[in-house]
């Protein structure tokens, strides 16, 4: 009996087929978790048990009793975190639980974009952005950064060039505080002057703060949302980076009408309950306090990874030093190129982010990689990393062996 194939079937989106999971490298540098130990399992479990008993028989009604968007005891709770740590002054009613930012971004680009519109996006980014752009047919151009994030002029530039052409970009997309990847945090004025181009030049402005609460000095610039008086800024956030990934808990803000078009485009009945519910309970009393306890353990992570480059790279790679988050964006010598460094990296048990996954000019990048350190321990990223040196030199004679030379 011969198995049915749906080869003939395929939609165009579905040409590309992924491969079975087989498990995690024994050094997995990629991908956004975090250090297991730290997920705060023990008071998630208390939390659990308690919105059971006591609210549980809620979850009979999509939506419980507090709407399409979400559990309201959360929403008020996300408000409460959002003006105290980001300067934002939000209402419950102009935020929307997602399953994940991913969910939030799919629901602002629907809301916000049509094929062959652009956007304009920081040259280096997030590969997920990148390939949501791209899936609808959306073209973006990419905004050149410094060690404060996208560059201003840059900006500016780009828009009057578009606007030769005749093309009004539909919004300029920021991951403003710790950028994804290069680690960034763009200043007050900066945010000012962002603000002051889009009220100029009539665009919105996607803010992406999905990092913000880890800045190892445990402050951090206000929000552009904050800084906004004119309501042109939509937001996302989550709790993939500070509570734990696989919850998959986002958020939109965004001002009415807005956040009116948004919420039909879910059309998925509301995100899942029990993790609202119990997030609800967790966050108030532990969360300042949970991600306190993260910095000083990413700071040192990081430091391990910067030591452990230095020590098996040397002066061949270059990179900032991190001022907070999981990722460290690293240059290494022209003629390498990390899509082959990937490919021999991870059938020895490495696995990197290569650069031209990571930026809008694939081909400059390709000598650059995304490293995550949130998630392995401080000895893995030192032995990784050794490892990664050693595959290096193999393919590429970078680093040059002879002696390592100090940064």
């Amino acid at each position: 009996m011969s198995n049915f194939k749906f080869d003939a079937f395929l939609s165009d989106v579905a040409a590309k087929q992924a491969k079975p999971f087989s498990g995690y490298p024994v050094h997995h540098f990629v991908g956004g978790n975090i250090d297991e130990p730290t997920v705060p399992a023990g008071k998630l479990a208390e939390a659990v048990g308690k919105v059971i008993r006591e609210q549980g028989t809620t979850m009979g009604k999509y939506g419980m009793d507090s709407g399409p968007q979400g559990y309201l005891p959360l929403r008020e709770t996300i408000c409460d975190i959002l003006k105290r740590r980001a300067d934002m002054n939000v209402q419950p009613d102009e935020v929307l639980m997602t399953s994940g930012s991913l969910q939030a971004m799919d629901l602002i680009n629907k809301a916000l974009l049509n094929k062959g519109d652009v956007v304009l996006v920081e040259a280096a980014n997030y590969a997920g952005t990148l390939t949501k752009l791209d899936a609808l047919g959306v073209d973006y151009v990419g905004i050149d950064l410094d060690e404060d994030g996208m560059r201003m002029d840059a900006l500016e530039a780009a828009i009057l060039n578009l606007h030769k052409q005749g093309r009004k970009p539909k919004y300029i997309y920021t991951i403003p505080t710790i950028q994804n990847p290069t680690g960034s945090v763009m200043p007050v004025e900066r945010r000012k002057e962002m603000l002051t181009l889009s009220k100029k030049y009539d665009i919105p402005i996607f803010e992406d703060d999905c990092y913000a609460d880890l800045v190892f000095s445990d402050t951090r610039p206000p929000a552009i949302y904050a800084l906004d008086t004119d309501n042109r800024v939509v937001y996302c956030g989550t709790f993939s980076k500070t509570i734990a990934p696989a919850l998959r808990v986002g958020y939109i803000v965004a001002p009415w009408p807005l956040m009116g078009h948004i919420l039909p485009l879910k059309t998925d009945a509301g995100s899942g309950a029990l993790e609202q519910m119990v997030l609800a309970e967790f966050l108030p009393d532990n969360f300042d306090a949970h991600v306190s306890s993260l910095l000083p353990m990413l700071k040192e992570k990081a430091n391990a990874l910067c030591e452990a480059l230095d020590e098996h790279f040397g002066t061949d790679v270059e990179y900032e030093t991190p001022v907070g988050g999981i990722y460290l964006w690293v240059t290494l010598p022209e003629h390498v190129d990390t899509d082959r460094l990937f490919e021999v990296a991870i059938a020895e048990g490495v696995e990197i982010n290569q650069g031209s996954q990571w930026a809008v000019d694939k081909q400059a990048n390709k000598r650059r990689m995304r490293i995550c350190f949130g998630h392995p321990s401080s000895e893995n990223i030192r032995t990784g990393i050794a490892r990664l040196a050693d595959i290096c030199f193999k393919e590429f004679g970078v680093p040059a062996r002879g002696g390592n030379v100090e940064r």
